[in-house]
């Protein structure tokens, strides 16, 4: 079977919304196009394609490669062709720690609880996870991001409430960081798109 989908017409649009938002000299680099490709067939819900390449559309993305290889950018160009049910919202994970700075534990709840209802539980992008440091909220140290993805786990066991991350660490370097415990959570939920450590900095 044949995707129904014509992937170079649909790169082309992608590619001039983009210079609508990010100016005329915006342009997808030939290197990177294979994942920009699995990123559409994912958001598409193409499953003939994503099958292809191997993706899990009951997963989340997790979006790794190094500083500068346009991994926010790309998951937030996203929005121009992801369908209304798998909307996701952005938030940088050095935001989501000042917020616990300010308010402490319900910022946790706010990002990981849900609720009874499928529709008060809300699909978010996690953006550059590793920058944030562990946070003290009177006098407890708790690492934030750890604790909301290991709560969005059991969110997407019970719910099916996407997750996605976008990161410059590697999978060692999470599991340094964050523990095995969520490096596996991160495995059951996410499908891996990677960029080579060797990509430039696009900026």
């Amino acid at each position: 079977m044949t995707s129904q989908y014509n992937y170079p017409e649909i790169l082309t649009w992608l590619e001039q919304k983009a210079k609508q938002d990010y100016g005329l000299n915006f342009h997808f680099v030939e290197e990177d196009l294979s994942n920009i490709t699995k990123l559409v067939a994912y958001f598409l819900k193409d499953e003939i394609t994503a099958n292809q390449f191997g993706l899990d559309l009951s997963k989340g993305i997790l979006l790794s490669g190094p500083v500068g290889s346009g991994k926010t950018t790309l998951m937030t160009i996203m929005k121009y062709i992801t369908q209304k049910e798998n909307k996701f919202y952005m938030r940088t994970c050095r935001d989501v720690s000042f917020e616990f700075i300010k308010e402490g534990y319900e910022i946790i709840h706010k990002y990981s609880r849900g609720s009874y209802s499928q529709t008060d539980c809300k699909n978010y992008c996690f953006d550059d996870l590793g920058v944030e440091s562990n946070l003290k909220y009177y006098g407890n140290e708790c690492n934030v991001m750890a604790e909301i993805i290991l709560s969005r786990y059991d969110l997407f066991i019970s719910k099916k409430v996407i997750t996605h991350i976008t990161t410059n660490l590697s999978a060692s370097e999470i599991e340094t960081m964050y523990g095995n415990r969520l490096r596996s959570r991160l495995r059951a939920m996410l499908n891996l798109i990677a960029f080579d450590k060797s990509t430039q900095d696009k900026r």
